[in-house]
């Protein structure tokens, strides 16, 4: 059942399901106006001349095309916008917007409307209430259009821009922090040492995990009696010899089968059970930011605040569990998610005083909401603080930002300096 809300679910993001679905509609819509004439008083039907039905169609769809067609070259100018200046990771992201798939689908859907009822008529398909209906479709179709239309201009201000990519990041890292059923550790991987004697579950492809399925995992355990220690998490990079997980006894072959079904592997990362790979894209931004031929520390610096809510949303998660149940839940590690971001940043953005300083302050931060954290941010920021002593920068500014540190991780809570 999982696996099927999981096909349901990538199949509803892609945009030709949902541009298709939305044509047929248009089009069963246009057909049913003569389905439903009978619903129309004859003297109403006879206000309505063919002629009339048949013009505002030739404008709908003749409009629609040329709304559709700018509407996709606007789409793939900001993919490539954003694969070029922002991260090609951020761009499955856009893809996968509503509001955009929603726009292209609504237009080509009302492009189709027009040309079915225009061939309709000049068939002599609808009888007088017919073309009446017809009308009636008609400017409820446009109404729907006009609507979509103001909703993807106020869209395309933002669609694909720094701003919005980062934000779309953020929430679905955010969005894969929520769905994590497994336990959050702050520190190390949050995984328990491998038993003694346990045996080795491979899969048969290389490439990474985007899914576990732990209810069919949970079912395997029971028949089999046996404990799994999940190491193909969300994320990891696998290979036939790769284990992806742990049985504490040994197994069969079929068994061994039958639990590596239930690892989703593809050739690229995804968001929906990833929160790392949030992380990942959002240090991707930040490095490109910082590179000398961008050279825009603003952008880095508003990734550091988006990835300390992601932060704040594991934090908000955590639970004292170190380790799955039976069914092998795996954990999310706090302190891996991090690492992501702050040996990226730390390194691409060591000699800039405004990133250093955010970054120390962001770490501040996170170890004065969660005791436990402390140490291991702690850990993260003096290596930040190290590479900084290491860059060429003045000694002011080294003066500032080692203020900065001290300010964040001083027992008293207080506003930390930039």
């Amino acid at each position: 059942m999982i696996q099927i809300r999981m096909i349901i679910d990538r199949l509803t993001r892609r945009i030709w399901f949902r541009a298709g679905l939305i044509s047929l509609f248009s089009v069963f819509i246009a057909l049913a106006a003569n389905w439903l004439a009978p619903v129309i008083p004859y003297d109403f039907s006879m206000d309505i001349g063919a002629k009339a039905v048949d013009q505002v169609l030739g404008i709908l769809a003749t409009s629609m095309l040329a709304v559709t067609t700018f509407s996709l070259a606007s789409m793939v100018t900001a993919f490539g916008s954003a694969a070029q200046n922002i991260t090609p990771r951020a761009t499955q992201l856009l893809i996968e917007d509503h509001t955009a798939q929603n726009a292209l689908s609504t237009f080509l859907g009302g492009f189709l409307f027009g040309v079915v009822g225009i061939v309709a008529l000049s068939t002599d398909f609808y009888g007088a209430e017919g073309r009446a209906v017809l009308f009636i479709g008609t400017i409820i179709m446009i109404s729907w259009i006009v609507l979509t239309l103001l909703r993807w201009i106020a869209t395309l201000t933002e669609f694909g821009r720094m701003g919005d990519a980062v934000r779309r990041v953020e929430e679905a890292a955010c969005a894969a922090i929520t769905r994590h059923d497994g336990p959050v550790a702050i520190g190390g991987d949050g995984q328990p040492p491998i038993p003694v004697g346990a045996t080795a579950v491979t899969g048969s492809t290389t490439g990474y995990v985007t899914h576990v399925d732990l209810d069919r995992i949970a079912a395997c355990i029971r028949t089999m009696d046996a404990q799994i220690l999940i190491v193909g998490t969300p994320g990891a990079m696998v290979d036939r010899a790769t284990p992806l997980a742990w049985i504490d006894r040994k197994i069969s072959e079929e068994e061994s089968s039958r639990i590596a079904t239930a690892f989703s592997v593809e050739r690229e990362r995804r968001f929906a059970d990833d929160p790392r790979f949030g992380m990942v894209v959002l240090s991707e931004i930040a490095s490109r930011a910082l590179s000398p031929a961008v050279n825009d520390p603003g952008t880095a610096v508003s990734v550091i605040a988006a990835a300390q809510r992601v932060a704040e949303a594991v934090l908000d998660k955590h639970s004292d569990k170190s380790g799955g149940a039976s069914a092998g839940g795996y954990a999310l590690s706090l302190e891996a998610m991090l690492e992501e971001l702050t040996l990226s940043i730390g390194r691409d953005g060591a000699a800039i005083r405004e990133v250093q300083g955010r970054l120390q302050s962001m770490l501040g931060s996170l170890a004065r909401q969660s005791p436990a954290a402390r140490p291991m941010v702690k850990r993260l920021a003096d290596e930040a603080m190290q590479r900084a002593r290491s860059s060429d920068i003045s000694e002011a500014d080294i003066a500032r930002i080692e203020r900065a540190h001290s300010e964040a991780f001083r027992t008293s809570p207080g506003a930390s300096a930039v």
